[in-house]
């Protein structure tokens, strides 16, 4: 991130640009250099950033190895300087060095963190500060591991679904493009020289190839202008929005988006339970992880609760449970292990998923490959049809 420095030097105004991952570090560097700080700009992301998607800070495998630093015995000082030696990237190194002056200075280990919002998110630093008043600095760290390493669990089973379906879709998509701008019009000028009618189907075929092969040029234009604009346009928050709610009416995958909402959001507020974050905090936090439907039942339910309801009672009113989460929050309520059992909810919301994907994508994938060996095979017979034809006239 480039930041825009005013400053003085003796008597002399400055107008300087830094490379920093935070406006924190882009001052200290001004300062390292003699200047008075005066004002502070973001600029945004330099080139490489824009081309390459920025280097972003390995926020897990930093808390892997500043644990195990930990356990073994080296106070939380001394961990991070051992770190930030050890940092190949600038990026992550000055982000460590940061966190570093913060601490000497006297600042807790969660604030000296949130100075650095691209590196450490907020649910990350609420599980440090709760964990502050305990001393279990170590324990939290091996909780968010264990969230972060659940979460990536479940991404990696719903890619690793969707990457045989995509190949196929790949492949079938440019053997139809090859059968429909090279063969097909290759055909439709051995006929067109033979002469005699052709089959009303055939007819039409050939004659969508002989468009494709006139304007092959224009389509292509157009396909690379829509991968551009999707390119574009997908990222963006309204359009993603746009279209998880255009999914969630179809009836039969609607619920499994609600039920893979569900557990993230059971998930993420159960370690924040567990850590000593309040429910109402912990409900504030994790209102970015819902869709906007969920997200306005949330806070719905977060202001019911506010006024003194049962959390069970307030999810159930909202729509924020099923019959099995609903039982499971009422014994949670009781037994006074809501953060514990809210995990356990997610483990059986991130089951009932997996049960999911599994039986769809046995079901997916031969139905898939069906349809395009039916596409391909359809091209081919239109194809010779005539021929066949021809051969019957002949005998």
């Amino acid at each position: 991130m480039q930041y825009a420095i005013r400053a003085l030097r003796g008597k002399e105004l400055l107008s300087l640009r830094f490379e920093a991952a935070s406006e924190q570090l882009a001052i200290s560097q001004a300062q390292a250099q003699g200047c008075v700080v005066l004002a502070a700009e973001a600029l945004g992301q330099g080139w490489g950033f824009k081309l390459f998607g920025g280097s972003r800070f390995p926020l897990v495998l930093f808390s892997q190895e500043l644990l195990a630093l930990i356990e073994a015995g080296l106070n939380l000082v001394e961990a991070l300087e051992g770190l930030a030696e050890k940092e190949q990237r600038p990026e992550s190194r000055e982000i460590l060095q940061g966190v570093l002056r913060l601490l000497n200075e006297g600042q807790p280990i969660s604030a000296a963190m949130e100075r650095f919002p691209l590196a450490f998110p907020p649910l990350y630093i609420a599980t440090l500060r709760a964990s502050e008043k305990t001393g279990g600095v170590a324990e939290a760290m091996g909780r968010f591991i264990a969230y972060q390493s659940q979460i990536e669990q479940v991404r990696k089973k719903l890619v690793s679904a969707s990457i045989y379906p995509a190949m196929l879709i790949i492949v079938g998509g440019l053997v139809t493009l090859f059968l429909m701008g090279y063969v097909v019009p290759k055909f439709a000028h051995i006929y067109e020289d033979l002469g005699g009618d052709l089959p009303f189907l055939s007819r039409m075929l050939l004659s969508l190839g002989n468009t494709i092969e006139q304007h092959g040029s224009l389509l292509l234009g157009g396909l690379a202008a829509l991968s551009a604009a999707a390119v574009y346009w997908l990222p963006k928050p309204a359009v993603r929005e746009y279209l998880v709610s255009w999914l969630w009416r179809i009836p039969a995958l609607g619920e499994r988006f609600r039920i893979y909402q569900l557990a993230r959001f059971y998930r993420t507020l159960g370690m924040l339970l567990s850590g000593g974050t309040t429910i109402l905090a912990s409900l504030g936090m994790v209102s970015g992880l819902l869709a906007p439907s969920l997200r306005s039942r949330m806070e719905s339910a977060a202001a019911q609760i506010r006024q003194g309801q049962s959390i069970s009672m307030a999810m159930e009113q909202h729509n924020l449970t099923t019959p099995v989460a609903l039982r499971m929050l009422r014994v949670g309520e009781r037994s006074g292990r809501m953060g514990d059992m809210m995990e356990r909810i997610a483990v059986f919301y991130d089951d009932e998923t997996a049960r999911f994907i599994d039986w769809f994508t046995k079901l997916f994938e031969p139905l898939l490959m069906l349809v395009i060996g039916l596409f391909i095979g359809l091209v081919v017979v239109l194809l010779y049809m005539p021929i066949f034809e021809l051969a019957g006239s002949i005998q």
